[in-house]
This record gives C-alpha cells, sequence and structure tokens, in this order.
C-alpha cells in the first residue's frame, strides 16, 4: 500500500528529459534459419512466431520493438512498477553502467534460482539509448517523495512501489525516475509507464556487450576493440542463493 494517492501525485509532477539506456538480450533472425532449409521457410516461420504474440497496442504502432516490446505483454511476474498480469513498463538508466547492472542482476538470479545449472557462458546483449521527454513525472530521489526512500528502493519487496505506480497511472503520470538498487553507485533509472515518452525517437548508440554469470559475480565485457569491462559481485547487485 501507499499513502501518495494520485492527487497528491499529480500535485508533484514535473517535467524531465534525457537520455535512457538500456541492455537487452540479442535477436537473431539465425536462430530461426538453422531451424528452416530454404528463406521461404525461415520467414514462414518468422511469421508464425510472430502470430503467435500479443497483438501490438494502438499506442505503440510504428515505434521500433526495442521501445515497445514492454509494452507488448502482460507477463505473470510482476516488477518493481508493475503488478503481475498488468500492462508493461520500459525501464531504462541514466548510465550505461547501471543498465549493465540491473541486466546482470536478472542474468544471475537466473543462475540462482536453477541450483543445476552451470554458470552462464558469455551471451550477447544489445545496450541501446534513447531520448525520453514528458512533462509529468515523479522523481523518487527528490523532496518530497524521497521522505518515503526506504519503501522505493527495497530489494526485494515491490508492494510499495507497484502500489505506487497504480497511483501514478490514475494521475496520468507518464515516467517514474528512481534510485537504482542494483548499481553499486545507486545511480538513477526510470520506468516508463506509458511510450509516449519516447515520441519519435529510436534507439540510438547501439553497442553488443558479452554478459558472463556465475554464482559469485557478472562479468560485463564490450565487444568493441579495447571496451569497457565492468564486473558486479552477487552482494553488490543485492542477489543472493535461495
Amino acid at each position: 500500500m501507499t499513502t501518495w494517492t494520485p492527487r497528491a501525485l499529480a500535485s508533484e509532477a514535473q517535467r524531465y528529459g534525457g537520455a535512457l539506456w538500456r541492455v537487452v538480450e540479442t535477436q537473431h533472425t539465425a536462430s530461426t534459419l538453422r531451424l528452416t532449409d530454404t528463406l521461404e521457410q525461415q520467414l514462414a516461420l518468422e511469421q508464425i512466431l510472430e502470430d503467435s504474440k500479443p497483438p501490438l497496442p494502438a499506442s505503440v504502432a510504428g515505434l521500433h520493438y526495442l521501445l515497445a516490446t514492454p509494452f507488448r505483454y502482460r507477463p505473470p511476474g510482476g516488477s518493481r512498477f508493475r503488478e503481475p498480469f498488468e500492462s508493461g513498463v520500459w525501464y531504462g538508466a541514466e548510465a550505461l553502467r547501471t543498465a549493465l547492472a540491473e541486466k546482470s542482476y536478472w542474468r544471475l538470479r537466473f543462475l540462482l534460482d536453477s541450483p543445476a545449472t552451470p554458470d552462464l557462458k558469455p551471451v550477447p546483449h544489445t545496450a541501446f539509448r534513447v531520448l525520453v521527454q514528458t512533462d509529468v513525472a515523479l522523481d523518487l530521489t527528490a523532496p518530497p517523495l524521497v521522505r518515503d526512500r526506504e519503501r522505493w528502493t527495497s530489494r526485494t519487496d515491490y508492494t510499495a512501489t507497484q502500489a505506487l505506480a497504480a497511483a501514478a497511472r490514475g494521475a496520468s503520470i507518464e515516467l517514474i525516475r528512481y534510485e537504482s538498487v542494483r548499481d553499486p553507485l545507486r545511480a538513477a533509472c526510470a520506468a516508463a509507464l506509458v511510450a509516449r515518452v519516447f515520441g519519435r525517437n529510436r534507439p540510438a548508440a547501439l553497442q553488443t556487450w558479452f554478459l558472463a554469470a556465475a554464482r559469485a559475480r557478472v562479468r560485463c565485457v564490450s565487444s568493441a576493440r579495447g571496451g569497457q569491462t565492468w564486473e558486479f559481485t552477487a552482494g553488490q547487485l543485492g542477489a543472493a542463493a535461495g
């Protein structure tokens, strides 16, 4: 539950604009190519897979798939600002390192929740940046909302943030800025509640990163020659076995 009502949140709405990073597992058309003998078969299989997915909401029509996909599904598992089976939320981070830390947590979480699974070998991921802009955003890192920081920054309990997001939707809030609990530096992330914040912007600065997860740490390595490397321990990510 939250004590913040839609009316109270509407009074705290402010402008937000800037670039956000997101990291997703790289999608390869070649994965279906390996299952078929001809281009026609491969295209047919791709169409079957597309037809099996939920239809794209009208609000994301024409939007690049890297921006539209989170709004397409209503997963049974909840997330920080989305209750189970609720409409999608697009999550991004103000720094690339933060986006990698957030993705690393879920790679490690999968490993820890599967005791018999061996360490995860390096898997290619796509990091990209997109500009967002809205006049109706909330900032949980600034007064007065920061007074409930302890509730917003729980690493395991999303009850308060999910309730806040529900009230925010009632106030027509479009984006929530919040503190990352996975990035060791606690930099800021943002949850886009609607696709309108993207305008007509498209993903930019696409990069390939390889993420390798062991139970003690996750290593992120850029594919660029002489590129950066980041490593996050399970303790830094807030992940524990069991």
